[in-house]
């Protein structure tokens, strides 16, 4: 029997869609919301995220922040920021986003401003099904330097390399620490719940860590 992967997110594409149209829907849709929303070559995708899409997104944060207390980084949280760009009309709202190499940049600000400050060093993206959007391409031409991608069952890094993205199974940010093994204690959440979980993650990663 295969197994088939949990309903864990909604999502609903609008075609012909001009960009001054997009920024005046984010404006109009405010900040109080659930929903992310992402454009590209005139397509808008609104993505609503059910239990499983929201429970693995703040798991891999709350291992995020593990990673970096145990390597001594600092790191700034910026949830779904709404990344936009105008010179290149797009726009994203990933699941999650850290500022960690450039966090003393952005430390005190209320709001981003992406032609006056640095773009998050890290986002994720949680896709349990399809997007419309090229997400590879939205962040690389945004200039983010590490993008996570996890679909439920594996973790894919890329980095940036010029203007396009690599594939690495090392992260540079946590190297030398084994990011993508992280999709097993997702589901060992689930059996030894989250707290458990947590504290064993933080024990694996400082296993790797030279003394």
């Amino acid at each position: 029997m295969v197994a088939t992967q949990p309903l864990a997110e909604t999502r609903t594409q609008l075609q012909n869609i001009t960009w001054q149209t997009f920024k005046a829907m984010l404006s109009e849709m405010g900040s109080e919301r659930n929903n992310r929303i992402a454009y590209e070559l005139g397509i808008v995708e609104i993505m609503t995220p059910l239990m499983p899409h929201e429970n693995s997104n703040r798991l891999i944060e709350v291992f995020v922040g593990v990673m970096c207390e145990e390597l001594g980084l600092e790191i700034k949280r910026t949830g779904s920021l709404t990344l936009t760009r105008d010179d290149l009309e797009r726009g994203g709202e990933p699941d999650s986003s850290y500022y960690i190499q450039n966090e003393s940049l952005v430390r005190d600000k209320e709001s981003i401003d992406l032609e006056k400050d640095p773009p998050p060093d890290i986002v994720l993206e949680v896709e349990y099904s399809r997007s419309a959007i090229n997400k590879v391409n939205l962040y690389a031409a945004m200039g983010i330097p590490e993008f996570w991608r996890f679909n439920g069952n594996v973790l894919r890094i890329y980095t940036l390399s010029g203007k396009e993205y690599t594939e690495v199974q090392i992260s540079p940010t946590f190297n030398p620490i084994l990011v993508k093994e992280i999709p097993r204690f997702i589901q060992q959440a689930k059996k030894n719940g989250e707290n458990t979980t947590t504290r064993e993650f933080r024990t694996w990663v400082k296993q790797q860590i030279p003394s």
